[in-house]
């Protein structure tokens, strides 16, 4: 670990910021630095700001991405480097209020099934029959998973909240015949270093890869998922406040958007048991 950031880190950690916004803000700089080859600390606020343009234009970053970038550079310059001030920005979006693309319970299915490693098909199902984000699915823990009480425990997600969710029978079954062969002993799906998480990156390139290789033309990342379980349980009928505590929402107008993604059709209800039972599988030792 460089000087700067373990100075960095240590910032972060006195202000009791949560590990997974650490983490996001050490990517960003890492990202940034990595781009210039150089040292961040050496790095211009009209540099910071191509690099910006880079990420919206060239690599086709999300607006949320590039304001976590925006934030994890801000901490570091401001409180890391203690500049007085710095000018990089990026626009707030245009289409702030776009409701997402929508995939459907079979594009959902087709999607999973067209992940070419099984490990990476397991984490799919698991963000999609969960509703977790990217972090929450990356840094999921094998004593996370509830069979007993049906669960799955979400530690320290957005906002350092801890939450349950579901855990579905198939899903139940699909993680333990995953553990079965991989035996992971610490994270669920760890990376490379078995000490430490996934990247990040590997399972968005799975997913994009998956959707392509099952022909869905829809926009949005691997964030579809989890719009999707919230969409799919209204249809489903279940009630807007469970899925609130569910999702982890702090506030039930986030999750009342999601009223507006679902078209009411005569065969929502005919789905309900079965969006419940089409999870991913988990660890027998749970």
């Amino acid at each position: 670990m460089t000087e700067l950031r373990r100075r960095m880190d240590e910032n972060m950690v006195v202000r009791g910021m949560a590990d997974r916004t650490r983490e996001s803000y050490l990517w960003a700089v890492t990202g940034l630095a990595k781009f210039y080859h150089r040292s961040p600390d050496q790095i211009s606020d009209e540099e910071v700001q191509a690099y910006l343009l880079h990420l919206i234009r060239d690599r086709k970053r999300s607006w949320n991405t590039c304001h976590i970038v925006v934030h994890g550079l801000r901490f570091f310059y401001h409180t890391t480097l203690k500049r007085d001030r710095t000018t990089f920005s990026i626009p707030t979006p245009r289409q702030a209020g776009k409701l997402p693309a929508i995939l459907s319970r079979d594009e959902v299915q087709r999607l999973i099934a067209h992940a070419t490693k099984p490990i990476q098909r397991t984490m799919l199902m698991t963000t999609y029959a969960a509703g977790l984000r990217l972090s929450e699915v990356l840094h999921l823990q094998i004593h996370h998973i509830d069979s007993a009480r049906m669960a799955i425990r979400v530690e320290q997600g957005k906002g350092g909240k801890d939450r349950d969710t579901l855990l579905p029978p198939r899903l139940l079954e699909a993680l333990r015949a995953y553990w079965t062969v991989q035996r992971p002993t610490g994270w669920l799906f760890p990376g490379k270093d078995p000490s430490r998480p996934m990247d990040p990156s590997t399972l968005q390139k799975a997913y994009h890869r998956a959707k392509r290789r099952a022909g869905i033309r829809k926009a949005g990342g691997i964030h579809a998922l989890r719009h999707a379980f919230a969409t799919h349980l209204l249809e489903a009928g279940v009630d807007v406040h469970t899925i609130q505590r569910l999702m982890g929402h702090r506030s039930i107008t986030t999750t009342m958007r999601y009223w507006h993604l679902t078209h009411a059709s005569l065969t929502a209800q005919a789905a309900r048991l079965d969006l419940l039972a089409d999870p991913p599988p988990v660890p027998p030792a749970v």
